[in-house]
Formats: structure tokens, sequence, C-alpha cells
């Protein structure tokens, strides 16, 4: 059954509102700016085909958002599986010479993330960039609180290790 005028226009009004942080968490998941455009893409679809009843549970940004997670999730095990390597690269990398430490630091984030399993990293980028509680977390991963709460912690001491390792490995000037 097709949306009613209001519907649709609540629909777009969400995508217009809310498609750029959804690519933001998407890109945070994939490290790939394509793939991310294309996991909230299929997200966006699948909402619309469902809008009438995730507009009922008035949190369409929590349905769009699992659907995110669990493309990313399918994304990573099939590249593990088929042994694909899976560049993750920001964008516009600065060089190493580079004066801008803010940039510089950027970086060495995107690198510590991208060296965190698919699951882990789920749960870091949804704690804390996302600023989810572990509760919604967990429920949005369909995890347990204590996976959660042991996955957040275990990524920030991998995230801090590998932030430790590329610090050791810059020559001092």
């Amino acid at each position: 059954m097709a949306l009613t005028e209001r519907e649709e226009q609540e629909f777009w009004d969400f995508v217009a509102s809310r498609r750029q942080h959804l690519v933001r968490t998407a890109y945070l998941l994939a490290g790939d700016h394509g793939h991310a455009e294309d996991f909230v893409q299929d997200a966006l679809i699948r909402a619309h085909r469902n809008w009438r009843r995730i507009e009922r549970s008035d949190q369409p940004e929590v349905y769009v958002r699992r659907i995110i997670v669990n493309l990313a999730n399918s994304w990573w095990r099939r590249a593990v599986r088929h042994r694909t390597h899976v560049a993750w690269e920001p964008p516009d990398r600065p060089d190493e010479h580079d004066g801008h430490a803010a940039v510089d630091r950027e970086d060495e984030l995107w690198r510590a993330l991208a060296t965190l399993p698919a699951g882990m990293r789920a749960v870091v980028v949804l704690r804390y960039y996302e600023d989810l509680s572990e509760a919604e977390t967990a429920a949005l991963l369909g995890k347990s609180l204590g996976t959660v709460k042991s996955q957040a912690s275990r990524g920030l001491v991998r995230m801090r290790e590998a932030l430790s390792e590329s610090r050791a490995d810059v020559p001092t000037r």
C-alpha cells in the first residue's frame, strides 16, 4: 500500500535532515565513502518500504541506523570470507610533513579505528561517535549489555595501543 502524501513528505523530511549524519556513521563503520553511501541508500530504500510502521515507533533513525550496521557487518564478513583487501584510507590524507596537527591526529584516529574488528568497531562508533548509551547500543546491535561494555573497553584499549605504536614510528625532529 502506497504512502499518503503526508507520510511521503515526512519520509523525505527525515532523509533531508539525517542523511549526512547517517553517511558519516556508515563511513566510520566501513571506512569507504562509496560503501557508506551505498549502505545509507539501501537502508533508506528499506525504510521507505516500511515507513508507516517505522513512523509509528517514533524512532526512524534507530531503525535506519540498525540497517546500516547490519549492512556494514555483512559487507565485512563477505570481504573477509572472500579475502578481499579492504582499503581503509581516509580521503585526502595529509602529507607526512603536514604541519596541521589536528588533521594528523584525525588521520591517526581513523587508522586506529581501522585496526578494530567490525563488531568492535560498531560498538565504539555507536557508543562514542553516536553517543548512544550502553543499553541503546546493546539493543541496536542485538548484543548483551556486558558484551557492549567489554567490546567498548577492549576497543578503546586497542585504539590506544595502535595510537601508541603510530607515535613510536614517527621520527622526532
